[in-house]
């Protein structure tokens, strides 16, 4: 169904100074004398009176809407833009919902770690990326440990090789005063990683009734 052109029958006109509609104007409201055709398909049919253009879309039962009004002429092309609308509404809203709400999670690290608390560490470093949230990792000198940055360095590069199939290093590690920072990147998206812990939950449940 075509949406509807202006009704020059009813005095809508929008105030000077009002806000200005980031619609693209549509049939009736295309106010030029002649406009850049497209057809449905994308096809070029070339420069065409204005009258022209709005019976070629009555005709096909579309809306002529202006995708490029700066154009000379500006560009028009014939389209369902009521379909055209919701597909874009949808592809924005799925854009949303895959868009990284990405946390950034913080982990502290001295140069001389033992071995237990590093691997706890490394633990947490592990569930974040898991979790498609980014880790900054930062090591902390103190006294004469400022004088060994290769120390931390070499930390910071043990920990990215052993999480390298959760993780990339998103920013190489650099001196920030008397700390050693570096970001490491999940591979997966949050919501991929959302979606994978929700379907693991789901397999746990069922195996659960399946045993009981």
């Amino acid at each position: 169904m075509r949406a509807p052109g202006y009704d020059r029958s009813q005095n809508h006109e929008r105030p000077l100074g009002g806000p200005i509609s980031a619609e693209p104007r549509i049939n009736d409201r295309i106010r030029v004398p002649e406009v850049r055709l497209v057809g449905p398909n994308g096809e070029q049919v070339g420069i065409v009176p204005i009258a022209k253009a709005l019976e070629l879309a009555r005709e096909s039962d579309l809306d002529l809407v202006e995708v490029a009004p700066t154009a000379r002429p500006p560009v028009a092309k014939l389209m369902d833009y009521g379909k055209f609308k919701y597909e874009s509404a949808m592809k924005a809203r799925e854009a949303r919902k895959n868009q990284a709400h990405t946390i950034i999670k913080e982990i502290k690290l001295r140069p001389k770690i033992d071995p237990h608390d590093y691997e706890t560490k490394k633990g947490h470093v592990v569930r974040f990326l898991k979790a498609g949230d980014k880790v900054k990792v930062t090591i902390m000198f103190r006294g004469r440990e400022q004088s060994r940055p290769e120390l931390g360095f070499r930390l910071l590069q043990r920990l990215a090789d052993d999480v390298e199939d959760l993780g990339f290093v998103e920013s190489r590690p650099k001196q920030d005063g008397r700390n050693m920072i570096m970001v490491i990147g999940p591979h997966k998206k949050k919501a991929e990683a959302k979606a994978e812990a929700k379907a693991e939950r789901e397999a746990s449940r069922a195996e659960e009734q399946t045993a009981g």
